[in-house]
């Protein structure tokens, strides 16, 4: 058995990482600085999460039809193109806010295939390297975290020396990289096949009736959902001004995103190695109490940055064992052929709520001030956080599998 696919699928993961990391630290920073407004900077990374919804809820039949290897590499390709537009158009022409808005839009919608395309190439890769899909979700999670370790840092610094816009070259590179990782080491077999001619609107709908008939994955998308939309208003509108008002440094936010992906690494690895011992419903639990609401009450009490950073990578030990803990549930529970249109619409499903998210914690800021903001986003994170603990339905994380003589299924056995 090969690990190499593995090991491209999480060093492409981690790359195309970091550079969407500075990306997200760079276009909100340079709409604040050049509007000063908090609704301005919500609605352009509201933008990209919308073009982002959009592609994961109507593009997984493509996803399904092309293979996923090729609509990764692809999608890779067309966001670099798009992101190279923002800088060029700010040096020679002039970016209105509108345009701005626009492109984050097309960004988006360029970056949503190719996140799909690579989840769903994990269960292969996984496959051929012969390890629990829980440590082969951990690996690629840490290796993401780590992306979003270097390039928070990676960004402060090099804003503070060249600006904010020049930064999303170094994203159009990392997203090349990623592309030729993808293409050149992850054989097109590692995909499910490509799914039949049939028509567009039936693939489409056969993706929805499978979520419509799971009523376990219909409830982590509903907590997800809330949960994201949160996480999104706090790293794209939150975060930036709390870096201006607060800390009045672009660096210490690099630190901070530094800190929760620190947190982050050694979760998911946590995960990965002991995970497998415990229930996914008391797992996910634990996860989600340790970086949710803590976060915000943290942020709200403004204390020193030594002390801050300390409590933001506590949290981010809960954050990165997420997607460890769910990715393995979707791979069990969703055949290999509809794999590519029930992930683009659970994470269709579970971006859908976050443009909201950064439209709120813009409206917020404006309205109540940043610890007003933080208040309110901790509660409605503190809320969602008691779901998988209120709710029935969340036993089915540790029920067996409802779709026997799944490939992936069966290895739950298998050790490294």
């Amino acid at each position: 058995m090969s690990r190499l696919p593995l090991g491209a699928l999480v060093a492409a993961s981690g790359i195309s990482s970091a550079g969407v990391m500075m990306t997200l630290i760079a276009i909100p920073w340079y709409v604040l600085q050049s509007t000063g407004s908090g609704t301005k900077t919500g609605l352009v990374t509201a933008a990209e999460v919308l073009g982002l919804m959009v592609a994961a809820l109507l593009g997984g039949p493509i996803v399904d039809r092309v293979g996923a290897r090729r609509a990764s590499v692809g999608a890779d390709l067309l966001t670099t193109v798009t992101v190279l537009l923002v800088p060029l158009a700010v040096s020679t022409t002039g970016l209105s806010l509108p345009g701005l808005i626009a492109l984050s839009f097309v960004m988006g919608v360029s970056r949503g295939p190719a996140d799909t395309a690579k989840q769903v190439l994990l269960a292969g890769v996984v496959e051929l390297s012969g390890i629990r899909p829980s440590r082969g979700a951990s690996a690629v999670e840490a290796a993401m975290r780590t992306g979003r370790m270097v390039g928070g840092p990676a960004a402060g610094a090099l804003i503070a020396l060249i600006g904010p816009v020049p930064v999303l070259a170094v994203d159009a590179g990392a997203l090349l990289v990623s592309a030729a990782l993808v293409f050149s080491l992850i054989p097109a077999a590692a995909g499910p096949p490509r799914a039949s001619s049939d028509g567009y609107l039936k693939q489409l709908r056969e993706g929805l009736g499978y979520l419509k008939r799971d009523r376990v994955l219909r409830a982590m998308v509903g907590m997800l959902m809330l949960t994201n939309s949160l996480d999104f208003g706090l790293l794209g509108v939150l975060y930036p001004a709390y870096g201006d008002q607060v800390l009045h440094s672009t660096a210490l936010i690099g630190a901070m995103i530094t800190a929760v992906a620190v947190g982050g690494l050694l979760g998911s690895a946590l995960y990965g190695w002991i995970g497998h011992r415990f229930s996914r419903r008391s797992a996910i639990l634990v996860a989600v109490a340790i970086e949710g609401a803590p976060r915000f009450a943290l942020l709200a009490l403004e204390p020193a940055p030594v002390v801050l950073l300390a409590g933001l990578a506590v949290a981010g030990i809960g954050a990165g064992a997420l997607n460890p803990i769910v990715l393995p549930v979707v791979y069990e529970r969703v055949p290999e052929a509809v794999r590519g249109r029930v992930f683009s619409l659970l994470i269709g499903g579970v971006l859908a709520a976050m443009p909201l998210g950064s439209m709120a914690a813009g409206l917020l800021l404006d309205g109540v001030g940043l610890v007003g903001a933080l208040a309110t986003f901790g509660g409605l994170y503190l809320i969602a956080t008691t779901f998988p603990a209120i709710f029935p339905v969340w036993r089915g994380l540790d029920d067996p599998a409802p779709i026997g003589g799944d490939r992936l299924a069966s290895q739950g056995s298998r050790t490294d």
